[in-house]
């Protein structure tokens, strides 16, 4: 089976860089629906047997329009499973404030997710986050399913599917973190063991 991931466009958060996070949310932006509909031009000719979003506005918008630019459209199952991390108190700050206040802290969730201390946020700890996600696709195990289109969230995209392909903490952003509309496939055969056909790729636009 292979698995698309694809995080939601660009956002008004995104762009004034603060954390959205699975409780936050902005609208994405004009600009961003525009390179969307690219992608979903990109995808049009892939037949999905199943298409999952977040249940959050971006990523579902962003599913919508991917799936009506499709040559074979899917009805989309809204999963919440498939939220962003939960960040407590940093939803809608300013990452730059937070990242002055707590420099140790942003480094860590930025570059090593090993040393982010989420109790200080009251958010998901990496393992909860990841675990919800990387469940939610071995549960596709028994499907006959062989193209899945997954939409949702940068922060918890890039930690989960790292997490699938076998990486520890410690590196889960070792390639830093998925840009905005950006398409990463999975295949796997056991559910067990991944490979990554694409990473975060934005070729499209």
């Amino acid at each position: 089976m292979k698995c698309y991931f694809v995080r939601h466009g660009k956002t008004q958060w995104n762009l004034e860089g603060r954390f959205q996070g699975a409780n936050g949310d902005s609208p994405l932006l004009k600009e961003s629906i525009h390179d969307l509909e690219k992608l979903g031009d990109y995808l049009q000719d892939i037949s999905f047997d199943a298409v999952f979003s977040s249940d959050l506005k971006r990523a579902k918008d962003t599913c919508q329009i991917i799936m009506s630019r499709n040559q074979h459209p899917q009805t989309i199952t809204f999963e919440p499973a498939l939220r962003e991390w939960h960040l407590g108190k940093l939803e809608g700050n300013k990452i730059a404030t937070i990242s002055a206040i707590y420099p140790h802290q942003m480094q860590a969730f930025r570059h090593n997710l090993a040393k982010f201390n989420n109790s200080i946020f009251e958010a998901e700890s990496v393992y909860q986050t990841t675990k919800r996600v990387s469940s939610f696709v071995k549960f596709l195990k028994d499907k006959p399913y062989q193209n899945v289109l997954l939409v949702g969230h940068g922060a918890n995209f890039t930690a989960s599917i790292r997490t699938l392909l076998g990486y520890e903490p410690a590196v889960l952003r070792a390639k830093g973190g998925l840009d905005n509309g950006s398409l990463t496939i999975l295949e796997t055969e056991d559910f067990e063991h991944f490979s990554c056909l694409k990473w975060n790729d934005t070729s499209y636009k």
